[in-house]
């Protein structure tokens, strides 16, 4: 069981969106804060992104990576300030410039990431709103990056499978790196540094189902239950079966949004003996019955923005 693969297999939604784009300058770009995640890249040349500040702009080079996490609307441009358009009419502004071959153009890619439900929001949360990576040479990361690249030159059978995986392959390594230095990275990640930590958590993200008991926990952990149940609050800042409930809980509310198991199955599936059983534990959790919740978040589910003609 790997945790990070677990939580970014259960907050992937189908359907994300790359574009590679030539533009002469001046160019600017305006993109939506409800992009939960955009990805930036330029192949050639330089930009810069921004959000509300100019001033504070970041400049954009060939073998760096800039993931920008939802709220503010962001800008890329050829310099800070420029002019930014809506992506519709940037694209009829720049349609023709990729014939131009100027070689003062700016290629770059830009990615739409779409993350579902509270594990992805998660995920989201522990990123800083705009996270630069430098690719060294030899980092897997410049072959991704060169990858996309390729792939976006022309359009190929098979192409959207390919952009999915590259940019599910883009992210993993963007939050591995992030996590690994970033004093804001999930309690979780960090405490898959101790290994008897570890084996609890692989144990319970395993089987969220099964009727755990701190006992059990302490006897995978190597521990005996006092020091294991403190070990496990020090890092973590609660109690192993409160972190278990916790996960069962963001498992429930991802099924309830997804909404093809019935409430029987989701409680068997989450450890709960009846559906009457879940049904107290989430109206304990989350202060109403889960019918209504997932009702009420049927109405929320936000839209994917589209960015470019490459989407899936």
């Amino acid at each position: 069981m790997d945790i990070l693969q677990d939580h970014l297999a259960r907050a992937r939604a189908g359907g994300a969106v790359f574009a590679r784009t030539v533009a002469e300058p001046p160019w600017g770009l305006r993109l939506a804060g409800s992009i939960q995640l955009a990805v930036h890249t330029v192949v050639r040349g330089r930009g810069w992104l921004w959000l509300t500040d100019p001033g504070r702009a970041v400049e954009l080079v060939p073998g760096e990576v800039t993931l920008v996490r939802g709220g503010p609307d962001h800008h890329i441009g050829h310099e800070p300030g420029t002019d930014c358009l809506e992506p519709e009419e940037f694209r009829a502004r720049h349609a023709h410039d990729a014939q131009a071959e100027n070689p003062r153009a700016t290629v770059f890619l830009c990615g739409a990431y779409r993350f579902t439900g509270d594990i992805g929001n998660g995920l989201l949360e522990a990123l800083p709103q705009v996270l630069t990576l430098q690719a060294a040479v030899g980092d897997p990361l410049r072959d991704v990056i060169a990858l996309l690249s390729h792939e976006l030159a022309a359009s190929e059978p098979g192409q959207p499978t390919v952009l999915d995986r590259l940019l599910d392959v883009l992210l993993v390594l963007a939050i591995r790196s992030d996590f690994r230095r970033s004093p804001t990275a999930p309690r979780w990640y960090r405490a898959l540094a101790d290994p008897r930590l570890n084996a609890a958590l692989q144990a319970m993200h395993g089987d969220a189902g099964r009727d755990w008991s701190v006992p059990e926990l302490a006897a995978i952990s190597g521990l005996s239950r006092a020091a294991f149940a403190r070990t496990f609050r020090d890092v973590l800042g609660q109690t192993p079966m409160q972190y278990l409930t916790d996960w069962r809980m963001a498992l429930a509310r991802d099924h309830l949004r997804n909404g093809e198991l019935g409430m029987a199955t989701i409680a068997r599936t989450i450890g709960y003996s009846s559906p009457y059983a879940f049904a107290a534990a989430f109206r304990r959790h989350h202060g109403e019955p889960p019918g209504a919740w997932r009702q009420r978040e049927s109405l929320r589910e936000p839209e994917l923005p589209a960015h470019g003609s490459h989407a899936h």
